[in-house]
C-alpha cells in the first residue's frame, strides 16, 4: 500500500514562500519517482515538478525558476520550494508517486492559499 502524507500547506503573501512536505515509506521513496500537481478550483490538475530515484527532475512551465523540488534521503521527505508566490498558485497540491509499471499514487492533498 501507498501511503502519500502532504504537509505544509497554509496562507501565503503574495511574493512570499511556502514550504510543502511528503512523508513517505523508504521503500517508496528510493524506487519510485514522486513529485507534485496542483489543481486550482474549477481548473485541471496540473504538474508542478516531478523527481526520479536519481534526482532527475521535470518542472511544469508556470512554476520552472520559482518552484524547487529535493528530497531528504535520511527521513524520507519530498519537499517543494515554492517562492516568489503569485495568486494563480493557489490550489490543492497533491503529492504523487509513480511506479516502473506507470501506476500513480496520489496523496489528499494540502491546500495553498496566496493572499494578503
Amino acid at each position: 500500500q501507498v501511503q502519500l502524507e502532504e504537509s505544509g500547506g497554509g496562507l501565503v503573501q503574495p511574493g512570499g514562500s511556502l514550504r510543502l512536505s511528503c512523508t513517505t515509506s523508504e521503500n517508496i521513496f528510493k524506487h519510485y519517482e514522486m513529485g507534485w500537481h496542483r489543481q486550482a478550483p474549477g481548473g485541471v490538475r496540473e504538474l508542478v515538478v516531478t523527481i526520479g530515484p536519481y534526482d532527475f527532475t521535470t518542472y511544469g512551465d508556470s512554476t520552472k525558476g520559482r518552484f524547487t523540488i529535493s528530497r531528504d534521503n535520511d527521513k524520507n521527505i519530498v519537499y517543494l520550494q515554492m517562492n516568489s508566490a503569485s495568486p494563480e498558485d493557489a490550489a490543492v497540491y497533491y503529492c504523487h508517486a509513480r511506479d516502473s509499471t506507470g501506476n500513480v499514487y496520489w496523496g489528499k492533498g494540502t491546500l495553498v492559499t496566496v493572499s494578503s
